[in-house]
C-alpha cells in the first residue's frame, strides 16, 4: 500500500454490480476491493447474495469495510432502499459507481423484444434510478459541507463503435451512456458533483464466457486468442484496469474532471477497424 493519505480515505462508496457472476474478479468486485483498499467505505451492491457476501468477505479478509446488499438496480423501489441502507450504515453517499451490466449477442433480426426491454431497463435505467436516489443526498451534503460527490458509470466501447460481434441492445444501451453522464454533470457542476463515464474495452472477466459462439471458437482458448487479436499489445486488459480508472475518477485527483468519458481499451478504438474474422 502506498503512503501517505489514501485517496478515497473518509469516503463513503456505493458500488452496483458488486459480484461476479462467475469466479475470479469482475469489473464491481475489483473496483470494490479496490476503493476499500484506499480507504473508503463500501456498500456492495448485487443482485446475487452470494455475489454481494463474496465481495464483502474479500473486502473484510484485506481489513477493509463493507456492507453486502442485495438490489435489482433495475427496479426504482430498490434503488431507493440500498441508497437507505447506506445511509444508515455509513451517514453519507460520496461515490456512486454504476458497474451493473450484461448482453445478449444477436441484431435486429435475432435480439427478441424481451431481451431489448431487459438490458435497457438493466444496462442505461439503473444508472438513471441510481443517479436519481443519490443526487439529492449528495446535494444535502454540498449545502452542508461543500462537498457533493463524484458518479462514476461504466460503459464500454461496442456503444461507439463494431466490435466483432453483434451486440444491438447491448450497444445501444451502452451508446445512452455518455450522454448521460455529460447531462448529469453539467446540470450539477456548480454543487460540485462530478460525473464521468469509463469507456470499457475487451476484458478478460468471467462475463465473457458467453460469447464464445459468437466468435465461432470451439473453446475458451481459441475465443481468448481471438480477443486478444483485436487488442494493439495482443492483450486483454483486466478488471483492475477497469478499477484503476474508476479510483482516479472517483477520487480528489479528478477534482477538475467532469462530463467525460475515459476510453480504457489498450488502444483498440484507435485502430480505424476490427477484423470480425481475427
Amino acid at each position: 500500500m502506498r503512503q501517505g493519505r489514501l485517496r478515497l480515505e473518509d469516503k463513503v462508496a456505493i458500488v452496483t454490480g458488486a459480484g461476479s457472476i462467475g469466479p475470479g474478479w469482475g469489473n464491481g468486485k475489483a473496483t470494490a476491493a479496490l476503493f476499500a483498499r484506499e480507504g473508503a467505505k463500501v456498500l456492495a451492491v448485487d443482485r446475487s447474495p452470494e455475489a454481494a457476501e463474496e465481495a464483502r468477505a474479500a473486502i473484510v479478509a484485506e481489513g477493509g469495510v463493507c456492507v453486502a446488499h442485495v438490489a435489482d438496480v433495475s427496479i426504482a423501489a430498490q434503488v431507493e432502499r440500498l441508497v437507505a441502507v447506506c445511509l444508515e450504515n455509513f451517514g453519507r453517499v460520496d461515490v456512486l459507481h454504476n458497474n451493473v451490466g450484461i448482453a445478449v449477442v444477436g441484431g435486429p433480426l435475432e435480439t427478441s423484444e424481451e431481451d431489448w426491454d431487459r438490458l435497457m431497463a438493466v444496462n442505461i435505467k439503473s444508472m438513471f434510478l441510481t443517479c436519481r436516489a443519490v443526487i439529492p443526498v449528495m446535494l444535502d451534503q454540498f449545502q452542508r459541507d461543500g462537498r457533493g460527490g463524484a458518479i462514476v458509470n461504466v460503459g464500454a466501447i461496442a456503444g461507439i463503435r463494431w466490435t466483432g460481434v453483434p451486440l444491438l441492445a447491448y450497444a445501444a444501451s451502452k451508446g445512452a451512456v455518455d450522454p448521460l453522464t455529460k447531462q448529469i454533470a453539467l446540470q450539477y457542476a456548480k454543487q460540485r458533483i462530478r460525473c464521468n463515464a469509463i469507456t470499457a474495452g475487451f476484458l478478460e472477466t468471467p462475463m465473457i464466457t458467453m460469447l464464445r459462439d459468437a466468435y465461432g471458437a470451439d473453446d475458451y482458448e481459441e475465443m481468448m486468442r481471438k480477443r486478444n487479436r483485436h487488442i494493439p499489445r495482443g492483450q486483454m486488459g483486466t478488471p483492475w484496469d477497469v478499477a484503476n480508472a474508476a479510483l482516479f475518477l472517483a477520487s480528489d485527483d479528478a477534482d477538475f474532471i467532469s462530463g467525460q468519458s475515459l476510453v480504457v481499451d489498450g488502444g483498440v478504438t484507435s485502430q480505424s477497424w476490427i477484423d470480425s474474422n481475427a
